[in-house]
């Protein structure tokens, strides 16, 4: 039976149930405290100060959604176990306990090339051995492996518990209204036809709202362009830190941070050395931070300079472009950097950054939206509507940028 006193004050949802001792357990567990000390939005309160919210906000909200969708799915005649109803809340809870810290930032550059999604799963192989097996479901229904493929849509898919919590939280906290969907009545708008998560006809208006939202946010939130510049500088910084380390000159972090600065860990490393995960975590927002404060006061010029701008707000200058910026451009910010500080060529250049970010709100080669006509058919949400807006927002947009530290 459910504990009542087991209940958090969401300021989305309101008051969230948790539904049982095993649910209970794994969120006291330390993998998923650490979710507290992670920003969902990595650098993003750079922008929208009121971007604070956390990884563990929005697995919470997530497994709140999920207990939604599947009653609402239960009174429409689907039949859904009690353990299949607690699995798929544990499989939602822990979607993003791979992530590391500022979330997406540093994937690629802190780790050698790992996903989060791969470092979910070593953690929910870890959790289920403390656990005697009793995640078993939930790993197979988060990996896609559980038989009523269904499940596994609402914890990953175009249309998934994931993106109708985030959406909304991150509309909430950054005060983008524009961002902001219906969640519920998505949710009330699910069905399930042929082990397929389906959109009843009369919620393709909200479809549409969702898929414009989710656009929005990514160009007014998720790719604002302070945010890319912070990213990048915190990127550079890392690059920079992991150089000076791997020369074998000293650097004070914590030691968790340490050893993935003084070694280019890889998926490989994680499947030889078990330590791995355990050390990965203890790293959260925190260790960088508390990094920066010692850094700043390094000999090295770059990595002093990056570590001061990004505690004081002082960050790149971006340009974003239809076009990739011209390398004479490229080159004439580096002369300048070069020149004003009296540093090599090398170590300018750790104070500028490029690359390119891409916008699509529906992607026509991924796991289609699917929605349920009135005759009963499945049809694929482009073709079920004559609105221009979703088959404009399923046009990849791509931008090009360019960013440095600016001369004042």
């Amino acid at each position: 039976m459910t504990n009542k006193n087991k209940i958090i004050n969401d300021p989305v949802y309101g008051f969230i149930t948790i539904h049982s001792e095993l649910i209970f357990e794994i969120i006291e567990h330390p993998y998923f405290q650490r979710l507290r000390r992670i920003r969902q939005l990595g650098l993003t309160n750079l922008v929208y100060p009121g971007a604070l919210h956390t990884r563990f906000h929005h697995a919470i909200g997530s497994m709140h959604l999920m207990y939604e969708a599947l009653t609402n799915l239960r009174t429409k005649g689907v039949e859904i176990s009690n353990d299949e109803l607690e699995a798929s809340m544990i499989a939602i809870l822990l979607h993003d306990i791979g992530h590391g810290p500022f979330s997406h930032t540093l994937e690629f550059s802190l780790l050698n090339d790992v996903r989060h999604e791969e470092i979910s799963l070593l953690f929910f192989k870890q959790l289920n051995k403390q656990f005697n097996g009793a995640l078993d479901m939930a790993h197979d229904i988060f990996s896609g492996r559980y038989h009523r493929k269904f499940f596994h849509e609402l914890v990953s898919s175009q249309l998934d518990i994931d993106r109708l919590d985030y959406l909304k939280r991150d509309s909430f906290f950054t005060g983008v209204s524009e961002g902001s969907i219906g969640s519920e009545r998505i949710i009330n708008m699910l069905n399930v036809k042929n082990d397929e998560i389906v959109v009843e006809e009369k919620g393709i208006y909200s479809i549409e709202h969702f898929l414009s939202a989710r656009r929005l946010m990514y160009w007014q939130v998720y790719l604002h362009k302070t945010s890319v510049s912070a990213e990048e500088m915190l990127i550079q910084m890392i690059r920079r830190a992991k150089k000076i380390c791997q020369k074998g000159d000293n650097i004070d972090a914590t030691p968790a941070l340490r050893m993935f600065l003084e070694r280019n860990i890889g998926w490989d490393d994680f499947m030889e050395d078990p330590e791995i995960i355990q050390v990965f975590s203890l790293l959260d927002d925190s260790d960088l931070w508390g990094s920066m404060k010692f850094w700043r006061e390094h000999p090295d010029f770059a990595l002093s300079k990056l570590s001061k701008s990004m505690l004081d707000r002082d960050l790149f200058k971006i340009i974003l472009s239809n076009e990739k910026p011209s390398s004479e451009f490229a080159q004439e910010k580096l002369e300048a950097i070069k020149n004003n500080f009296n540093v090599s060529k090398k170590e300018a250049s750790y104070l500028t950054g490029s690359g390119k970010i891409s916008n699509s709100a529906y992607m026509r080669s991924g796991q289609k939206i699917k929605i349920l006509t009135k005759r009963q058919e499945i049809v694929d949400v482009e073709k079920a509507t004559d609105l221009p807006n979703i088959k404009a927002m399923s046009k990849i947009v791509n931008k090009h940028f360019f960013c440095w530290y600016e001369i004042k």
